[in-house]
């Protein structure tokens, strides 16, 4: 397992790499391992961030239950300044929304697998990012998903 650090807006990512893919991202600081997909994802951060990147291309494999790898693969599907709802995202999978729900928040690989475009009816839905979500709705700005938020 190897893990590299990077600088966000919303502070300190740790990316983690297992068997060449991304496979879960921490909220903290401190790891220095430069793979080539390490550097690449910290790369795609940064250019995501700075408005020139829509769209991440690296290999993902979510620490997580078969449930929640399929979420996760429904959620990369949701395009750029798009968002769906709970339970869009539950009548599609064949979930309760509160399942849903509860698979959004479970996203072991935040902004790259974009949990943040998953809103409530009428709600922002919550977001588990440091920031929680102040966070969700800089991001949806970020991504010109805002005209949901007025």
């Amino acid at each position: 397992m190897a893990a590299l650090s990077t600088q966000t807006p919303f502070g300190p990512i740790t990316l983690i790499e297992e068997d060449g893919a991304l496979v879960e991202t921490f909220w903290r600081d401190g790891a220095r391992d430069e793979t080539p997909l390490l550097v690449e994802a910290a790369r795609q951060l940064q250019a995501y961030f700075a408005h020139r990147l829509t769209s991440f291309d690296l290999p993902l494999s979510p620490r997580a239950s078969p449930a929640q790898r399929r979420f996760c693969t429904e959620l990369c599907g949701i395009p750029f300044g798009e968002t769906r709802t709970y339970g869009e995202m539950a009548r599609k999978l064949g979930l309760s929304a509160q399942a849903a729900g509860k698979l959004c928040g479970g996203n072991p690989i935040p902004i790259i697998v974009p949990c943040h475009r998953v809103t409530g009816t009428g709600n922002l839905g919550g977001f588990s990012a440091p920031g929680g979500i102040e966070t969700k709705v800089a991001l949806l700005k970020h991504e010109g998903a805002a005209s949901l938020l007025i």
